[in-house]
Order: structure tokens, then sequence, then C-alpha cells
């Protein structure tokens, strides 16, 4: 069930609030809007990329009435601390996952995952924890921010290694749902953020040269800072 649908079925509707993460798709905002509701942007937890709860707690109101709680690059949402937030509220929580995938895919993404664990220096690897199905392998780029992660990420790109930014843009940045809120962690994941390559058709020679692309090139940046 789509999540535009699920909030009207729960009877949101013209002038409810609902918090999202507006590190992510525009897609969960539009769901709101679709619903007749007001989204509401939360910051996000820096190791999850999923909404933090306190952040969600400090944008509460009495026209709030739902979280719409969104799993990120395979890493799981703490929902139990949203689920006890949105009991003492009164609001409705509502999870979207992502697309999954079969368990000998999941089993190779999290070998790859933690090959490049082990061998990276230079960018910050993600947080693990359980559950983790790496639908990306998201690093962060140390340095000037923006700047310096689009070149590393173009540096990559020369060097024949497939690599993406996943979120090119936070969605209360976006002309349809900009507002004036101060998300620093968002911003932040924003501007450092790199999906590198772990696909279960990666061999141990991709995973090599993946592996010696990015350690030589966060050296540099090393150096420079």
């Amino acid at each position: 069930m789509g999540t535009a649908v699920t909030l009207r079925a729960a009877g949101v509707g013209v002038g409810d609030e609902v918090i999202v993460p507006a590190f992510g798709s525009v897609e969960v905002a539009a769901a709101v809007a679709l619903a007749g509701g007001q989204p509401v942007f939360a910051d996000v937890d820096p190791s999850t990329y999923c909404l933090d709860a306190a952040a969600v707690e400090a944008v509460v109101t009495a026209r709030t009435a739902a979280v719409v709680v969104v799993h990120r690059f395979g890493r799981p949402a703490e929902v139990h601390r949203l689920r006890e937030l949105g009991c003492r509220h009164g609001l409705l929580v509502v999870e979207q996952g992502e697309p999954g995938a079969p368990h000998d895919e999941i089993a190779q993404r999290r070998e790859r995952a933690a090959f490049l664990d082990g061998r990276l220096r230079g960018v910050r690897t993600p947080h693990g924890g359980a559950g983790h199905t790496y639908q990306q392998y998201v690093v962060r780029v140390p340095g000037n921010g923006r700047p310096d992660r689009d070149a590393f990420a173009r540096a990559l790109r020369t060097r024949g290694v497939e690599c993406r930014v996943p979120v090119k843009t936070p969605s209360h940045r976006l002309p349809r749902f900009r507002q004036c809120v101060a998300l620093p962690e968002t911003e932040r994941a924003a501007d450092e953020t790199l999906a590198l390559p772990v696909d279960a058709s990666l061999t141990n020679r991709d995973m090599q040269r993946i592996a010696s692309a990015c350690n030589a090139l966060g050296g540099l940046l090393q150096a420079a800072s």
C-alpha cells in the first residue's frame, strides 16, 4: 500500500502535519501532499541517515498527525524509538521501506561492504548495525563539503569506479516544498555522502580497484586539509 493511501486511510487530510525526512526521495513529501497533509521536515541521525527521534519530537505540534519513517540505504531506522514517540503524542507512525533483494544477493553485498570497511582510508565508512543490507554503500568524503565530494567523485569515475551522489538536493530545498528550517545533519549528509558500488556482480579485482582508487584520493584530501 502506498504512503498516500495509508495516510488517507488513517484519516490524515487537509490541515494535518506529517513529519518526514528531507534527506532522500521527494516522493515521501509528495505522498503527504497527495493525501492532503502538510509535510514537515525533521533532521536525520548522521549514522543511519534516517529520522532522528529527538529531531522529530522537536517539531511536533498540535497539528501533527503522523510520522513517516524511511529506512535508508538498507540501514533500518530506529523504529522503536519513533513508535514510542508516536505513542506519547498520539501519532500514526508509517514505515516506508526500500525495495528488497534476494537473501544471497544481500549476503554478497555484505561481504563486499566488509571488504571496503577493512580497507578504505581517507573516507568515513558507513555505520553497519544490525540488519544493514547495503542497498547502497554510502561513505562520507572529508574536506570542504560538496566541492571536495564532487571532485572526489569525478576523479573516481576517471579511474573507472562507478559512484553516485545518493541525495543531490534535500526535499526542503526543492521549489515545491521549500521551507526555511534548520537541518544541519541533512545538509551535511547531502554535501558529503557518496555511494560506492557493492553489487553482487563485482569481482575481487573490482573491489581491490575501488579500494585503491579511493585510498589514493583520500590521501590527497587528507594532505590538503
